[in-house]
Parts: structure tokens; sequence; C-alpha cells
């Protein structure tokens, strides 16, 4: 049995390879590390992955559109607060992405799977709206 980072790369060849200019694998990038995340994650890895699935979903924000910001953060600030973690973290997994048929109903997969991390990340939400008004202004 293949395990989910095992499964994740595989799925990397597919969103790598993407012809979507909008740049799915971001998408997918942040999904994975939000749900994938413990005690030893670098909270910059779990904030920019909060960060870009609140752009990516509630501000109709791009793969390519969200690394930019990414990239813009990491400029301003090199040192993130941790976050606290939920203990569940959404219903889809990188299993269900995979096991999806490439093409449109594994790219609508990748956006379930993001909208299922995020909302059970729910109690972060202001916390990471704060974060993204403060270090890229916006509201």
């Amino acid at each position: 049995m293949k395990s989910d980072q095992d499964l994740f790369n595989e799925l990397s060849y597919y969103t790598l390879a993407h012809s979507d200019p909008g740049f799915i694998h971001q998408n997918a990038v942040d999904a994975f590390t939000a749900q994938h995340a413990d005690d030893s994650s670098k909270p910059i890895a779990v904030v920019f992955a909060l960060v870009g699935l609140y752009l990516h979903l509630e501000k109709g924000y791009t793969g390519k559109q969200v690394q930019r910001a990414h990239m813009q953060m990491a400029k301003v600030r090199k040192h993130w607060a941790k976050l606290p973690q939920p203990e569940f973290r959404g219903d889809v997994t990188v299993t269900d992405i995979v096991a999806a048929p490439p093409g449109t109903a594994r790219d609508a997969m990748i956006h379930t799977w993001c909208e299922s991390v995020w909302k059970a990340w729910e109690a972060t939400r202001e916390s990471v709206k704060a974060i993204v008004k403060d270090e890229l202004g916006i509201s």
C-alpha cells in the first residue's frame, strides 16, 4: 500500500505536467501541506498553505497568483507564528484525488480537496485573514 507521500508524489507528476496556466499544482501542495501538518511542521509551511487555501477559495486566486503571494510574503517576514492545528483535517484525501480519473474529474477533486481541508482549519480563518491583510494588504 502506498503512503500518502507516495500518492502525493504521483499526483505531483500530474499537476506539474498540467497544461492549465492557473498552476493547479499549488492548490494541491497547499491542501496536502495543511492536511498533513503536525508538531514538527515548520510554521511557515502551515501558514503559507492556509494562506494559499484562503486566497484560492475565498478570493478566487489561481495557483499561480497564490505562488506570487507566497513569494511576496517570504520577502517581508521570515518568522511565522505556529497556528493551532485541528484534529480532523477533512474528508477528502490524496487517495481520493489519485483515484479520480485524470482530467476535469481529477481537477474538480483537487478543488473539493482544498475546500475540505480549508473547512477543517476553519478555526484559524480569522488569523489567516489577518495575515493576508497585514502581509499582502488584501482585505
